[in-house]
């Protein structure tokens, strides 16, 4: 069995031997910057880990593993164009460095590769690996558009967050798990408890992400505290303080979000105030807690040792209980 961290280098070497040399080079340049930015690479060595518990060598789905990422990669460069986005990783965006259109057609690219990765080399499990791809790259989609629409709402519910988070975070996990898992020819059943192992986790990881933004350490999490705060966004923190605000809280809650003009520091401490008044902090944890719990028994449910699947378990933890 490979660990997490040997998956990831796997990862890593094949998609730097990728070669994107090819002309125009206007093209292909964004997408080789855009992929050099690196990042924890999860979803491929989810994909890994699920082909790695029943394969000892993984080098077979190398291809769908950079597929995956190429592809997440390609959401994230047209996300930041949506967002006027200036940095990812610390370094200047695509859009900033080249500029709109660029971000565009090449994103579009790194989407027709991604498919080609994903095909390559699938054999019999070419149907059902691209219907499933497919059906996760449209409620992706979809999920983007529930985020986007929940920006000039005030009265998004908690179901609705969590069905949004569900479709734009969620499924990409769940289906790396299952596309290692049906290449590595398992079981249908335990194909589906991977997939419903890295649904449940996807949820926990991004209520995680909400709560980290406010109360996370600024040099762990590797970028400012409050940026949910400042573009008042609709994080499972902000819809729980609207819910269970009291009046003087909601109408305090209602200035900071409808403020033109604020010092940032000031908004973020005041609005973390009423979080910690409120008790948002201790209902996100409690949801937290629920779908880890959830997705701990997913995998209990996928039949094989527990010795084999411990290194899923372990990525699980330092995911969930991480600081940053």
């Amino acid at each position: 069995m490979f660990t997490a961290s040997q998956l990831l280098e796997k990862v890593n070497a094949y998609i730097n031997s990728l070669a994107y040399a090819r002309h125009p080079l206007g093209l292909y340049e964004p997408i080789q910057y855009a992929l050099s930015l690196g990042g924890k690479r999860i979803r491929p060595v989810l994909m890994l880990m699920a082909y790695n518990l029943y394969h000892e060598e993984v080098d077979a789905i190398l291809s769908q593993a950079a597929g995956i990422e190429t592809y997440h990669n390609y959401t994230l460069l047209h996300d930041d164009l949506m967002d006027k986005a200036d940095l990812r990783r610390g370094k200047p965006t695509v859009h900033k460095v080249w500029n709109d259109n660029a971000a565009i057609l090449s994103g579009d690219a790194m989407l027709v590769l991604a498919y080609q990765l994903m095909a390559e080399g699938c054999g019999d499990h070419l149907h059902e690996v691209i219907q499933l791809f497919s059906n996760t790259a449209m409620e992706i989609c979809e999920g983007q558009q529930l985020d986007m629409e929940f920006e000039t709402r005030m009265d998004v519910t908690e179901e609705e967050y969590l069905e949004m988070i569900r479709l734009k975070t969620s499924v990409l996990l769940a289906c790396s798990l299952k596309i290692g898992a049906m290449m590595a020819d398992a079981s249908a059943k335990d194909a589906q408890a991977l997939y419903d192992f890295g649904m449940n986790l996807g949820v926990a990881f991004q209520l995680k992400d909400d709560l980290l933004d406010v109360y996370g350490d600024t040099d762990k999490f590797g970028k400012n505290i409050g940026g949910d705060i400042l573009c008042n966004k609709k994080t499972y923190l902000l819809i729980q303080a609207l819910r269970h605000a009291d009046e003087t809280q909601r109408q305090a809650l209602n200035h900071w979000i409808e403020a033109e003009a604020f010092n940032p520091q000031e908004k973020i401490a005041g609005v973390t105030a009423l979080y910690n008044k409120i008790g948002v902090r201790a209902l996100c944890e409690e949801k937290i807690a629920h779908y880890t719990s959830v997705a701990e028994q997913n995998l209990t449910a996928v039949n094989l040792p527990e010795a084999r699947k411990s290194e899923l378990a372990a990525l699980m933890r330092k995911l969930m209980y991480r600081e940053a």
